[in-house]
């Protein structure tokens, strides 16, 4: 059913052809390492199914997620893949575990115990802390597990993780410190497979790569490094004119009258807002610029605070804008990264709180979708 048809105000349209792209690129770039997908937070945001279904149709064998749910929607899909889970494994959890063959990601001396103890013998990854202070074994502990054969082998761990902390500044000394503990630390379990880059790290260099890396924002089409550019834009989300009326100079414009019109103004009215997943902190007022939409291939500014389903944008010298035209919220002519950065965040934030309520179209959907 088309927007036109469900009365619809928000489309966003997905280029899994983009996606698998994009994939390709990195694994040209990283070979002879393996080259994975991390699909969590619903493959930020473009939907499981569609997403791991372009991905296989490319050549991917491995995926990420974060929790056994979104494992479960990617065997669905892929049966022949391995699935990491990345936020480990609780003894609750071991039915969906042995029943969709899942692997866990392993943080805590006790989760390797626990997962040791409900599924002896199922493959699993480590991940060991080499800096970040966020997941992971500490040296410590990775090495307290080396001094235990037994429990190593129950865990069956067919992978050592880490995860860079600065990759998207390639300058930062931390980059090279965590290189180089993860280099010490595998050395102590010389049988697994390493994994240290992320989609920043892959652009590390091959020192990085070791022998799987596990790219995510940048199959999506955001930023992801800097003096990196961007892969080819995979989401690209429009809303509807509802709208076009004008203004004049010093009149103020939406809710609480933080902005006021510079000149006389011609407005359009979006239907969209932050109860779409579009950031009411990208809005402007007298006091700061906001973000800006595209309409007919034009920038046109934000005027105003963001309403739950409203936006206001500054269509002054655009011809023939009517209501009914659609106007781009990001895409190509939008980067979403603009508008993150507008609203004080990340194109992270944007992706995964991509609107259940607009209509969704997939271009170049694999043929098994």
């Amino acid at each position: 059913m088309s927007a036109k048809e469900r009365g619809g105000g928000l489309s966003i349209t997905i280029d899994l052809a983009a996606l698998t792209r994009n994939w390709q690129q990195l694994a040209e770039l990283s070979a002879p390492a393996e080259t994975g997908a991390v699909v969590k937070a619903d493959a930020y945001g473009i939907g499981i199914e569609p997403a791991v279904a372009a991905l296989s149709a490319a050549g991917c064998r491995t995926f990420f997620v974060a929790l056994p749910d979104e494992g479960r929607r990617v065997r669905e899909v892929a049966p022949e893949a391995v699935i990491y889970v990345l936020n480990g494994f609780f003894a609750d959890w071991t039915d969906v575990f042995r029943a969709v063959d899942l692997r866990p990601v392993l943080n805590t001396f006790a989760s390797v115990e626990a997962w040791s103890a409900h599924c002896p013998g199922g493959p699993s990854a480590l991940q060991v802390d080499t800096g970040m202070n966020r997941l992971g074994l500490s040296v410590h502990e990775a090495l307290e597990l080396v001094r235990h054969p037994a429990l190593l082998s129950a865990a069956s761990p067919r992978l050592l993780m880490s995860h860079l902390a600065c990759a998207d500044d390639p300058i930062n000394p931390m980059n090279l410190s965590q290189l180089t503990l993860f280099r010490e630390l595998r050395a102590e379990f010389p049988e697994l497979k390493a994994s240290l880059a992320n989609s920043a790290g892959i652009h590390l260099g091959a020192d990085f790569h070791f022998d799987l890396v596990r790219p995510g924002i940048a199959l999506y089409g955001a930023e992801f490094a800097q003096d990196e550019p961007p892969l080819a834009t995979v989401v690209t989300a429009r809303a509807r004119i509802l709208q076009v009326r004008d203004g004049n100079a010093g009149e103020p414009i939406g809710y609480g009258a933080t902005k006021h019109l510079e000149r006389d103004t011609r407005i359009a009215v979006l239907s969209a807002g932050y109860a779409d997943g579009y950031l009411r902190l990208a809005g402007s007022s007298d006091q700061r610029h906001g973000a800006y939409v595209a309409v007919r291939g034009r920038q046109a500014p934000l005027l105003g605070r963001i309403s739950m389903d409203l936006i206001a944008v500054d269509v002054t010298g655009i011809v023939g804008v009517i209501e009914g035209d659609w106007a781009e919220l990001f895409g190509a002519n939008v980067p979403i990264d603009d508008v993150a950065r507008a609203a004080g965040t990340i194109g992270y934030e944007l992706l995964t709180g991509l609107s259940r309520r607009a209509e969704r179209r997939y271009l170049s959907p694999p043929t098994n979708a």
